[in-house]
């Protein structure tokens, strides 16, 4: 009966190999320093560095101070914490976080920045699990993080700062940008009722208290903004005439002034004279 049987398990047997899915391949961080993670597909998607130096960034020394040496304790293997920038929109809050990276990758090769989408924030705690295990130190970027979806991508990123039993990955530092400083979705389902309203809120609010470290970016005023405009065209060789006029009358048409309109209209003044720019 069983030397009957044999040929059918084998065969069930190798029908279940077939079925079940590929074990995905280690994922190889040798090609580049900055990558693009994609949960669906099980990917990390080299990115080129990032082109602007961190000593383009005006009007926000203090912030980058700060972000900087935060970030070189981490490359070190000393105790850092994550970090929630927070601010009104274009303040550099995601260039800081790329700029500093790149330039402190020249000097510890082994970090890493993986950037998130803020839409697959549920992704998180398997990609930190998977990131325990490697040598690499991780800059792990979400850009632009609030949860609109409600409680449930709050629990997942609770998931993942914490690290559950085994704690957070030791080789993983969180880097999030936001809008808004306790990350609060912009409305709230009426349909939810007062009580799971507001225990969704408490959920979504205390995930910034898992930020060991809060660094905001203020509104750019004017003298900032100009200050910015001539650190770009002494930068870049933009030699233009009332350079302070054309930055002030586009910065009205744009209805304020922050450090990307300032590199808007940079680069809107490198193409009418001609002149090339890091993309």
């Amino acid at each position: 009966m069983t030397e009957a049987l044999a040929p059918l398990l084998a065969r069930i047997a190798d029908a279940l190999e077939r079925l079940a899915p590929a074990t995905p391949p280690a994922p190889d961080f040798s090609t580049a320093r900055l990558f693009r993670h994609e949960p669906a597909a099980a990917a990390f998607v080299p990115a080129p560095d990032y082109p602007l130096s961190l000593d383009l960034l005006v009007g926000i020394d203090r912030q980058k101070a700060r972000f900087v040496e935060n970030l070189r304790r981490f490359a070190e293997g000393l105790p850092s914490n994550h970090v929630l920038l927070w601010g009104v929109r274009g303040t550099g809050k995601s260039s800081v976080t790329k700029a500093a990276f790149v330039a402190m990758a020249d000097t510890y090769p082994d970090l890493k920045l993986i950037e998130v989408d803020r839409d697959e924030v549920v992704a998180l705690p398997p990609l930190f699990d998977l990131l325990r295990a490697r040598s690499e130190r991780f800059v792990v970027l979400c850009d632009d993080l609030s949860f609109e979806d409600g409680a449930a991508a709050a629990k997942a990123l609770k998931s993942a700062l914490e690290g559950g039993v085994s704690g957070p990955p030791e080789n993983v530092l969180f880097v999030a940008t936001s809008n808004r400083r306790h990350l609060m979705p912009r409305d709230h389902v009426e349909s939810q009722g007062a009580i799971a309203a507001a225990e969704n809120a408490e959920e979504e609010m205390s995930v910034s208290d898992r930020f060991g470290l809060w660094i905001g970016f203020p509104p750019m005023d004017q003298a900032t903004y100009l200050q910015a405009i001539r650190s770009y065209a002494e930068q870049f060789g933009l030699d233009a005439a009332d350079l302070d006029r054309r930055a002030l009358q586009w910065s009205q048409m744009r209805g304020g002034r922050s450090g990307r309109v300032a590199w808007q209209f940079v680069r809107d003044l490198a193409g009418e004279l001609g002149v090339g720019l890091p993309s």
